[in-house]
C-alpha cells in the first residue's frame, strides 16, 4: 500500500513567474488576474493528476527575515513586489479556502523555511513529502523520503537523490556547500571570485563541505582557489547560514490541518465567475439543478388554456428552441408559467395567441427580443408590458462580465441551474428573479429607466432587427471588383519597394523585410519578434515610402473581407435586406452595440469606408435614406451636467464650441481662429470627457507632453465648472462606488479605489466620462422609444432601421416626407430638457452616403 504523501508548494515563485509570463491577463474591468491564472493551473494540476493526501501552499509574508539581520544586502536588489502581484495575493487563498487547502506563513521567516519545517514534520510522522518549487536551494531537503517536483511547461522534472546528484555533481545535502561558494546572484549573494559551479561541486566532493574545505584549505591544489578560499572563510561560512533552511520554525499547523477537503464549489463557482476564468468555470463538476430551480411542465393544448384567460395579469414566455432555431423563426414548443405553473404547448392555438397578444398582460422571461422575433416571424403577435431578466441584470450593474441566465441566478438568488438550464427551468428562474431584481431596480431608483426606456426599447429593437435594411448589391459587387485591382496595384508596389515577394499578411515575414532587409529601426518588440502593428508602422512612414503603401494595403483589405464581400452574402431571400443584431446588454455606458454584421462600426474617415455607406438604400425608389443627428451632444450634455458658464453660455448663443474653445486657449478673437487651432480644441474637449491624460493628449495632437499640459491647464482655467465636474465625478465613485447618468442610470466601479495605479486611473476615466457617454445613451433610447410609438399611434409606413452611436437612420415613404422629418426633429430636440439647447442635424437622400440637409 502506497505511503500518504505530503505536497508543498512555494507560492511565491509561481506568483512571480506568471505575473511576467502572462502579461496582460486582467478582467474587463481591469483588475489583474495573471498571477491568479498561472498559481492555479499548477495548484489544479497538482490536484488533479497527483491527488495528494496532504497539501500545503506556503508563504512569504515580508522582506524582514532573519537573514536581513545577518546581511543587510539580502535580496536588497529585489524590487517590493509590484501593485498588481500584491494585488492578487488575497484572491489566491480566498482561492485555497474554498480548494480546502492550507496555506501557511509566518512573519521573520521565508517560504522556504516553512517549507524545510512542514517536510520536517511530515517526515516525523512517516509521510512522503514532495516539495513544488523552482529554486535550487531547496534541494537541500531531498533526501529518501522528500523529492522536489519542478514544472516545466511541457514536462515534469522530478528531484530524488539520484537526480539531484547527476545534475549537481554532489548529494542534496552538500548543495548548501555548493551555493555557499558559488553565491546566488538571484538572492544577492556574493560567491567567491573564480569558483564556479564545476569548481564548487568538485571542491565539495573531494573535501566534503565547505567547513572542511576552509579548515583543509592548504590541501586545495589550486594557489589561485586556495587563496579565494582562505580571503574569504568569513564570506563562505557567511553565506552557508543564509542559504541553509529554517526546519524549526514556530508554526501552530499540524499536520492533519494539512489534509485536502472537498472544495466548496459554490464558492469556486462565484470566484472564477468574478475573475472571469471561463474555462475553469467549465473545468467544475457539473452540478445538480436546486430542486426548486427545476421545474417540470405540464403539457396542455390550447383549448386548456381558456380557463386562465379570464384576470391574468402575468405569464412567463420562453420558447422550446435553440439560438439557430430562434434566430430562423422554428418553435418546438411554447412555454408560459400562469399562476406558478408551467405549461408546455406544442401548436401555439388562439387561446395562446390572445394571451400573447392581451396588453393588460406582463410578459416575463430572458432575453425577450430574440422570442418576440421569433413569434413575430412565425405570425404571431406579443403585446403588453415586457419584464426582461436579462436587462434587469445589466441595467442593475453593467460592469458585470457573463449575464447568462446562470450567472444572473447564481448572483441574486443564489441558485445553480446547470450550465445549459431547459426552457422550463430558464422560465422558472426569470419568472423568480423578477421580484427580487425588481425591488433593486426600485431600492436604485432605476424604475423610470427600467420601465419607461429599456423594456419598451425591447420591443422596438425586435421591429428594426426584423425589418432589416435594404442593400444595393450590385454596387458592392462593383466597389469589390474596383477595390480587388487597387489591391493588385498595392502588392506590386510593396513587393516593389520590399525588393522581393513575400507574405504580406505574415508579420514574421514584413518584420524580416522592415527591420533586416530595409533595416527601419525597430519600434516595439513582441514575444515573436518586432512589432509590424497599425501603430509601429505609422512612426515609420517618414522613414520609407513601404509602411504608407501597407497601411493602404490593410485598411483596404480589411474593408474588403469585412464589409464589401460580406454584406451581399448577408442578405435575406425572403425580405431582401441585412438584419443586423442591436445589443441592449453589453456595453458598460448603456449604448447599444450591433453585430452580425456590426453596422454601426462601418468606418467613415476614409473615401472607401464611406463608399460602403452607398449601398444601403430605400427599397423604394420614391423613399428616402433620413439620417437624424445629434450635433455635439456629448458636450451638450457636459456642458448640462457641469454647468459650466462659458461652456453653457457658448451653446445657448448657438456659436462653435470648438471655436470657442480655440479662441480662448489661444487667446485669439473666434473669427481668427486657424482650422489647425479648431482641430486642436476640438481633440481637447472631447478628450476632457474621455479623462485624456497630458500624455494622451500630447500623443493625440503630436507635441510635447509640457504643451500638452498646458492646453489642458488652460482649458480648466476657462472651464473651470468641468473641471469640478470632474473632480465631482470621482469624488462621488470613491465614495459610492458608482456615478449616474441624467436619467439615473448607474455606472459601478469597484477599482476606483484600487492600490494599483494603473487600475485606479483607469477607473477615474470611467467615472468622468459614464456620466455623459450614459446620458447619450439614455436619450437616444428614448427618443427611439417615443418615435416608435407615435409611428405605431399616427399608422406611418416609414421605419426606424439602424442607431449608429447618436445618430438614428431611417427609411421614409414620398408622402410622409415632411410629417416625418418633422416628428423625428421635434422628439429627438425634446427628449430631456437640457440647459443648453438640443441640436438635431437632418440629412436625407437616395442612399446612407449621399445625403443633403433638410
Amino acid at each position: 500500500m502506497p505511503k500518504e504523501r505530503l505536497y508543498l508548494i512555494d507560492a511565491m515563485a509561481f506568483c512571480y513567474r506568471s505575473f511576467y509570463a502572462l502579461r496582460g491577463l486582467s478582467t474587463t474591468s481591469g483588475f489583474p488576474t495573471n498571477a491568479i491564472y498561472g498559481f492555479l493551473n499548477v495548484l489544479r494540476k497538482i490536484l488533479k493528476e497527483e491527488a495528494p493526501e496532504y497539501l500545503c501552499v506556503c508563504f512569504d509574508v515580508s522582506r524582514d527575515t532573519f537573514r536581513q539581520r545577518k546581511f543587510e544586502d539580502y535580496k536588497i536588489q529585489r524590487p517590493p513586489a509590484p501593485d498588481g502581484l500584491s494585488l492578487q495575493i488575497p484572491v489566491i487563498k480566498e482561492l485555497l479556502l474554498a480548494y480546502s487547502v492550507a496555506a501557511a506563513e509566518k512573519a521573520g521567516y521565508e517560504a522556504d523555511d516553512v517549507i524545510a519545517t512542514l517536510a520536517k514534520k511530515a517526515q516525523d510522522k512517516g509521510i512522503e513529502v514532495t516539495v513544488v518549487s523552482m529554486d535550487k536551494d531547496i534541494l537541500q531537503l531531498v533526501d529518501k523520503h522528500v523529492s522536489v517536483f519542478s514544472p516545466q511547461k511541457d514536462a515534469k522534472v522530478v528531484y530524488d537523490e539520484k537526480q539531484t546528484r547527476d545534475k549537481y555533481g554532489v548529494s542534496p545535502e552538500r548543495i548548501v556547500d555548493v551555493i555557499a561558494l558559488t553565491g546566488d546572484a538571484a538572492d544577492n549573494i556574493p560567491g567567491v571570485r573564480g569558483i564556479g559551479d564545476k569548481t564548487a561541486s568538485e571542491l565539495i566532493r573531494e573535501f566534503g563541505s565547505a567547513e572542511d574545505l576552509i579548515s583543509r584549505s592548504s590541501r586545495i591544489r589550486s594557489e589561485k582557489i586556495r587563496k579565494a578560499v582562505e580571503e574569504n572563510k568569513d564570506l563562505i561560512r557567511r553565506n552557508r547560514e543564509l542559504i541553509l533552511l529554517k526546519d524549526d520554525v514556530p508554526l501552530e499547523l499540524e499536520l492533519d490541518d494539512l489534509k485536502v477537503g472537498e472544495p466548496d464549489y459554490d464558492k469556486l463557482y462565484e470566484i472564477f465567475r468574478r475573475l472571469e476564468f471561463k474555462s475553469m468555470l467549465k473545468g467544475l463538476p457539473p452540478m445538480r439543478p436546486d430542486t426548486d430551480t427545476a421545474a417540470a411542465a405540464d403539457d396542455i393544448d390550447d383549448g386548456g388554456l381558456k380557463k386562465y384567460l379570464s384576470g391574468l395579469k402575468e405569464t412567463g414566455l420562453a420558447l422550446d428552441a435553440d439560438e439557430e432555431d430562434i434566430r430562423f423563426g422554428r418553435i418546438a414548443a411554447l412555454f408560459l408559467s400562469i399562476n406558478g405553473k408551467i405549461f408546455r404547448l406544442k401548436d401555439i392555438g388562439a387561446n395562446a395567441r390572445k394571451i400573447l397578444a392581451d396588453e393588460s398582460v406582463i410578459k416575463v422571461g430572458y432575453d425577450l427580443k430574440a422570442q418576440l422575433i421569433c413569434l413575430k416571424n412565425n405570425g404571431i403577435e406579443v403585446k403588453g408590458k415586457l419584464w426582461d431578466a436579462l436587462i434587469a441584470a445589466h441595467l442593475l450593474d453593467s460592469a458585470k462580465a457573463d449575464y447568462s441566465l446562470p450567472a444572473i441566478a447564481w448572483d441574486y438568488l443564489k441558485m445553480h441551474t446547470g450550465a445549459k438550464p431547459g426552457r422550463q427551468d430558464e422560465l422558472n428562474v426569470s419568472c423568480r428573479l423578477k421580484d427580487k431584481l425588481s425591488a433593486l431596480i426600485e431600492e436604485r431608483q432605476l424604475a423610470r429607466l427600467f420601465y419607461d426606456v429599456e423594456m419598451p426599447l425591447v420591443e422596438v429593437l425586435a421591429l428594426m432587427e426584423t425589418t432589416g435594411i435594404a442593400l444595393d448589391v450590385k454596387f458592392l459587387n462593383d466597389l469589390s471588383g474596383e477595390v480587388g485591382r487597387r489591391l493588385e496595384g498595392l502588392i506590386k508596389k510593396i513587393y516593389s519597394l520590399a525588393g522581393s515577394e513575400f507574405n504580406i499578411n505574415s508579420p514574421k515575414q514584413l518584420s524580416q523585410v522592415l527591420f533586416s532587409v530595409l533595416k527601419l529601426k525597430p519600434v516595439k518588440k513582441t514575444k515573436t519578434g518586432y512589432s509590424t502593428d497599425e501603430n509601429v508602422l505609422r512612426q515609420l512612414e517618414d522613414e520609407h515610402p513601404l509602411p504608407r503603401v501597407l497601411l493602404e494595403y490593410r485598411q483596404l483589405s480589411k474593408l474588403k473581407s469585412t464589409y464589401i464581400d460580406v454584406l451581399p452574402a448577408l442578405v435575406n431571400k425572403e425580405s431582401g435586406r441585412v438584419h443586423t443584431s442591436f445589443n441592449q446588454a453589453v456595453t458598460e455606458t448603456g449604448r447599444l452595440s450591433s453585430s452580425s454584421p456590426n453596422l454601426q462600426n462601418i468606418p467613415i474617415k476614409t473615401e472607401e469606408g464611406r463608399k460602403i455607406r452607398r449601398a444601403f438604400i430605400p427599397p423604394d425608389k420614391n423613399g428616402v435614406i433620413l439620417s437624424a443627428d445629434y450635433s455635439q451632444i456629448e458636450l451638450r450634455i457636459l456642458a448640462h451636467l457641469s454647468a459650466d458658464k462659458a461652456m453653457t453660455e457658448a451653446f445657448r448663443d448657438n456659436r462653435d464650441i470648438h471655436s470657442r474653445t480655440a479662441s480662448l486657449l489661444y487667446a485669439v478673437d473666434e473669427n481668427d481662429v486657424a482650422p489647425r487651432m479648431r482641430e486642436a480644441a476640438k481633440r481637447v474637449n472631447f478628450g476632457i470627457i474621455y479623462g485624456m491624460s497630458s500624455f494622451g493628449l500630447a500623443k493625440d495632437l503630436g507635441v510635447g507632453n509640457e504643451e500638452a499640459e498646458i492646453f489642458i491647464h488652460s482649458y480648466f482655467q476657462r472651464y473651470s465648472g468641468v473641471k469640478d465636474f470632474i473632480d465631482s465625478c470621482v469624488a462621488q465613485a470613491r465614495k459610492d462606488g458608482f456615478v449616474s447618468t441624467i436619467l439615473g442610470r448607474r455606472r459601478y466601479i469597484p477599482e476606483i479605489n484600487s492600490k494599483n495605479q494603473a487600475l485606479r486611473m483607469f477607473s477615474e476615466r470611467q467615472a468622468i466620462n459614464a456620466p455623459v457617454q450614459g446620458s447619450c445613451a439614455d436619450m437616444i433610447k428614448l427618443a427611439m422609444v417615443n418615435i416608435q410609438r407615435i409611428i405605431f399611434a399616427k399608422g406611418l409606413m416609414s421605419k426606424m432601421l439602424l442607431q449608429v452611436h447618436d445618430e438614428l437612420v431611417f427609411e421614409v415613404v414620398d408622402r410622409e416626407k415632411d410629417l416625418f422629418f418633422e416628428l423625428v426633429k421635434k422628439e429627438m430636440e425634446g427628449v430631456v430638457r437640457l440647459s443648453v439647447p438640443v441640436r438635431v442635424d437632418l440629412k436625407c437622400g437616395k442612399n446612407w452616403l449621399d445625403l443633403e440637409p433638410v
